[in-house]
């Protein structure tokens, strides 16, 4: 190596020199050690200089058109190659090889270098996409269905107010639903033991889960949480499906409702069955039970509003009962007519109507006010 060189020309310098002139060694040293410095990188950088700059700008252009696989190849080759070089050139500048060409380079040329080392990152990947994408793209967007199919169908079984189907479409099936537990009673309390396992008898389960869990039971535990009820008056309104508030001579007394001071103006009359919140099953047991109930202006207010809520599914329900009654058509099957109801309960504008109600109901509760 370089070291041995140049430490065996200062001895041979310091040799012919008297052994007692430190300063004439350390001249000679430095004088020699200037001029072996310059012939050797001389020497070892007149080879770059016979580089011929056609294998190198063939070189480029092959690592920019090359794929993936010839270019990896490619870099193998020149960093093996590369490591030879350096091994014996010179070693106090562990370089590449290019720049030790010392060739002016066009702006071509240096475009084409910064290009090359650009492509390494972008063109490699492309290239590898496409020589892969062909291979394994069906494969891939078939999982991915299969995922979101799983994903959708576990969020819809054990959230289902998370469901992505559009609010309308959730409640035309539940009047279908309903409109078929009119005809046989049966039908609701086969839905939730799981008795029907049909696509359809599911997506009207999850529909009414959706009424319930999405629409209805949030607003009515925002309206409870906000207002001073006491739950002995909140369990009444509960029971009964059937509410009139009547203005009455005020009175300076103790509200029914909140157990506070307050100027009661109001008379709420609370009546009807009790019913099963899932099959909407009546209950005859003291269906003529009536109470009455003096409240402030608030919580007359809010009782309004809860109370709408509260027993929409069954009124929807009461509602869609008079329409199969009413029918008269008889010694038809059962689908058909479900089916020919519906469209004409459709056709008039009844289930959009008694949807406008519903999201009206959803409005008042949002926008009442927190009981001061």
């Amino acid at each position: 190596g370089k070291r041995k060189r140049l430490n065996t020309s200062v001895l041979y310098d310091s040799d012919d020199e008297s052994e007692d002139s430190d300063i004439v060694v350390r001249k000679v040293f430095a004088k020699r050690h200037c001029i072996m410095d310059e012939d050797e990188s001389s020497e070892e950088q007149q080879p770059d200089k016979n580089c011929p700059t056609e294998n190198v700008s063939t070189n480029r252009k092959h690592k920019v058109f090359a794929k993936l696989k010839e270019l990896a190849k490619q870099r193998a080759t020149r960093r093996s190659c590369s490591s030879e070089n350096c091994e014996g050139s010179n070693g106090e500048a562990e370089i590449e090889e290019e720049p030790l060409c010392h060739l002016p380079l066009t702006p071509t040329e240096v475009s084409e270098t910064d290009s090359d080392s650009m492509k390494d990152f972008i063109v490699d990947e492309d290239e590898d996409d496409d020589d892969n994408t062909e291979h394994t793209k069906s494969k891939n967007q078939t999982q991915q269905k299969e995922l979101n199919t799983s994903n959708s169908e576990l969020l819809a079984y054990y959230v289902p107010h998370l469901s992505r189907c559009d609010h309308y479409v959730h409640f035309k099936r539940i009047v279908k639903a309903f409109l078929i537990n009119a005809i046989d009673d049966t039908f609701l309390s086969s839905l939730y033991d799981g008795t029907r396992q049909k696509k359809y008898a599911k997506d009207m389960l999850l529909s009414l889960h959706y009424l319930d869990d999405r629409f209805i039971q949030p607003r009515l535990e925002n309206l409870i949480s906000r207002s001073r009820w006491k739950d002995r008056y909140k369990e009444r309104v509960d029971c009964y499906p059937d509410v009139r508030i009547v203005l009455k001579n005020p009175e300076n007394i103790s509200c029914q409702a909140c157990e506070m001071n307050r100027y009661c103006k109001f008379n709420v009359l609370l009546s009807g069955k009790l019913y099963n919140s899932r099959t909407l099953e009546a209950d005859d047991f003291m269906s003529d039970d009536k109470q009455v109930l003096k409240v402030g202006v608030v919580c007359a207010n809010r009782t309004r509003v809860y109370h709408n809520l509260k027993h929409f599914k069954y009124k929807l329900y009461v509602d869609c009962s008079s329409v199969t009654r009413l029918d008269g058509v008889e010694d038809e099957p059962v689908k058909d007519t479900v089916e020919r109801l519906f469209s004409q309960l459709e056709d008039t504008g009844w289930i959009r109507k008694r949807y406008d109600d519903l999201e009206d109901y959803m409005n008042d509760a949002d926008s009442f006010q927190e009981e001061k």
